[in-house]
């Protein structure tokens, strides 16, 4: 008999939450096959099968909190499963026998009578059936995930002197950029050149401008970073992750792209590791690819700074004292104001601008 267990977790983590089972007792599971997924605060985790064979009893339940290496179940391997097949079909035929004609005549036909007024009649009208409400309720569980991102969203406002401040920016120059080099973009790097690889860039350089929104605060201290990691907000089925683009300032925009990618395509899949997802330095969150139009968005705690995406829309503005049609952006940027004074962040919101509206600025990095 194979035990199946939780898989060891980090040390900072000292339980889990049993998410789904993919098999059921009885069911045949394969090498490798995922059998069960266990959730902890950030990131679910599958549980293979280390050998083929029948899985037979499950020992937690989904919804219950299990600790590292406890037994979730337990799977007969394949000699024990075919040892087990021959006794269980024999079981089976005796129990599903029929009856021989010598049991039946000893029963007489006052039994028969007596068993027959004593066995539920069929109703002679339908019962109608409750009306539906549309007042009905659930009370659903949160996920261990979603209780983590609510605390965490929660300390954030709680434990900083959060202020947003905001500008526009116009898209004209990037989506003429992308136009005219996304077919060979994608032919040299196999990745479609969107428009966060452009936001990463110009907040990297920015960063190296303004190193205090690149810091955080550590009881008395203030804690600089050398390096720039970028954590980047990604919408999952699950909940919101936050995966780290480890040294941004060191990639190209083809890199940047193909993290982000992969990044996206595991976050729906469950496969993000805990260790992706932790540390960073600065925050971007993307809420235009949903269609919002402007946002105050929360800090990723201990970080002191997060930028916020938006839709880009046509707007009548004014260029050269004309009114033009132009593509543009809102741009919110969180800050904590104990660590950045609000002309820092202004100025640093005023460098992303000026770097996305003129795009050889993060070429020529100035």
């Amino acid at each position: 008999m194979k035990e199946v267990k939780v898989p060891v977790l980090p040390e900072s983590i000292s339980e889990a939450t049993v998410a789904a089972w993919h098999k059921k007792p009885g069911d045949y599971v394969e090498l490798d096959d995922v059998i069960v997924e266990i959730e902890t605060d950030k990131v679910v985790l599958e549980v293979p099968a280390e050998e083929s064979g029948v899985l037979t009893e499950i020992l937690a339940e989904e919804g219950e909190t299990v600790n590292a290496q406890q037994v979730l179940g337990l799977l007969n391997d394949e000699a024990e499963a075919e040892a087990e097949a021959p006794a269980a079909a024999e079981e089976k035929t005796q129990d599903s026998a029929p009856s021989s004609p010598d049991e039946i005549e000893e029963k007489d036909e006052e039994e028969i009578i007596e068993e027959a007024k004593e066995a539920p009649q069929p109703a002679s009208e339908p019962i109608p059936s409750q009306p539906s409400s549309n007042r009905m309720e659930e009370r659903v569980p949160m996920t261990r995930i979603r209780k983590t991102i609510a605390n965490r969203l929660h300390s954030a406002t709680q434990n900083t002197a959060m202020l947003t401040t905001f500008n526009e920016v116009d898209m004209t120059e990037i989506l003429s950029m992308r136009a005219s080099y996304k077919e060979a973009f994608e032919k040299k790097y196999s990745v479609k050149l969107g428009f966060m690889s452009f936001f990463v860039k110009a907040a990297v350089e920015s960063l190296k401008k303004f190193p205090t929104v690149n810091a955080y605060i550590d009881g008395d201290d203030i804690v600089y970073h050398a390096f720039c990691d970028v954590s980047v907000a990604v919408s999952s089925d699950r909940g919101l992750v936050v995966p780290v683009l480890r040294d941004a300032h060191k990639m190209g925009m083809h890199d940047i792209e193909k993290g982000i990618v992969d990044f996206a395509v595991r976050s729906q899949d469950g496969t993000l590791g805990i260790d992706e997802m932790s540390g960073g330095t600065f925050t971007i969150s993307n809420g235009g690819v949903f269609g919002s139009l402007l946002s105050t968005p929360i800090l990723n705690s201990p970080q002191s700074a997060i930028l916020g995406m938006h839709k880009t829309q046509e707007r009548a503005v004014v260029v050269d004292g004309e009114i033009v049609i132009r593509p543009m952006m809102y741009l919110a940027l969180s800050y904590d104001h104990r660590i950045i004074d609000g002309k820092e962040a202004v100025q640093f919101l005023i460098s992303i601008k000026e770097a996305l509206e003129d795009p050889a600025r993060l070429l020529l990095k100035v």
